[in-house]
């Protein structure tokens, strides 16, 4: 099923219109539970990968011998899910409890070291045919391919998530590796993707605000500040119209466009081989749609309970929050670089 962004609650160029000048697009993926196959663009699906290539691995200096199975992880959400979708939901059984408590618990691997290989998790897979405003690769790669650590606790911040990136061309892989490795346990389960298919759909955007020029910026505070004096003179409870939440970014999974910046000020991307300023690639979102006017939610998503429905991939990002993927533009080849927000 297509998934349709409403239209904006207000025309944001009729109000500013040098705004027209920042006009972009993003690809909203709308990834959504499903089967997809290695032919197939998806988020947590089986990857198109040669069976002659070597698997991604974190060979950083971590604890990566204690954590959860990932058979678990996903049997707990099954339990979870089945229990939502109860009419009406009065919460887990006792025997339902006892089950995710024991699914919860955590197991150790014997003889495992603080620098064994460990295997990467396929986090996502991107055909360019799919997604309009995913960047051209390098060499006429048409698929981009992303891993991550299942575990936090790398340079520099000793909290960071390590993120791996692969471009190639799809028409070259021939014998496709059918049993790839997984790691014995993880160490946080908002690293373990559920398979989703996607649904992508290219739609305006524009900048964070605070990247805007300094005047235009403080016309758009301006105005946000004076719907929420009317708002609160009224007595209204609906959250007013803002721009960072109804008329820029949209939540959720996407590619290309501008990146939010709303938990940090903007600082530099630059790249780390040319230095030339990096554009946003891909965005990894904890949820699908957020709260305030959730004027965000598609048309075919309105009134289903949020969760787990906002959050289809089981991808949690920092403190649900999302994960910017910066790339080179001058050369799609360069090391990414990334921002959690």
């Amino acid at each position: 099923m297509n998934r349709t962004t409403p239209p904006r609650p207000l025309d944001v160029e009729a109000l500013f219109p040098e705004l027209a000048a920042h006009r972009g697009t993003t690809t909203r993926l709308h990834p959504r539970p499903g089967r997809p196959g290695v032919s197939e663009s998806s988020v947590g699906g089986p990857m198109l990968w040669p069976a002659d290539e070597p698997w991604p691995v974190c060979t950083e200096v971590h604890g990566r011998g204690r954590g959860r199975r990932l058979e678990d992880v996903r049997r707990r959400r099954e339990v979870l899910a089945a229990a939502y979708a109860r009419e009406p939901y009065e919460g887990l059984t006792e025997e339902e409890l006892r089950l995710v408590e024991e699914l919860e618990r955590e197991h150790l691997v014997p003889g495992a070291s603080e620098n064994d290989p460990l295997p990467m998790i396929g986090l996502a897979q991107l055909y360019a045919r799919d997604v309009p405003d995913l960047p051209a690769g390098p060499g006429g790669a048409d698929l981009l391919q992303v891993f991550w650590c299942p575990f936090d606790a790398h340079r520099p911040t000793g909290y960071s998530t390590l993120l791996h990136l692969r471009w190639r061309r799809a028409a070259e892989v021939a014998d496709v590796l059918t049993s790839p490795p997984r790691p014995e346990v993880v160490g946080y389960e908002g690293y373990v993707p559920e398979p989703c298919a996607l649904h992508p759909e290219q739609v305006v955007t524009y900048p964070f605000a605070g990247l805007l020029p300094e005047d235009l910026c403080a016309r758009i505070d301006a105005w946000e500040e004076a719907l929420e004096e009317e708002a609160e003179e009224q007595e209204d409870e609906a959250d007013p119209v803002a721009y960072q939440y109804d008329l820029s970014i949209p939540p959720g999974w996407r590619a290309g466009g501008y990146a939010s910046w709303h938990k940090t000020d903007p600082y530099p991307m630059d790249c780390p081989t040319c230095a030339t300023p990096m554009t946003l690639l891909l965005t990894v979102d904890t949820s699908e749609w957020d709260g305030g006017t959730g004027s965000w939610t598609p048309l075919e998503d309105q009134g289903l309970h949020p969760h787990p429905a906002a959050v289809p991939t089981g991808v949690v990002v920092g403190n649900h929050g999302e994960l910017n993927v910066f790339t080179c533009p001058a050369d799609p080849g360069h090391p990414p670089r990334w921002s959690v927000q």
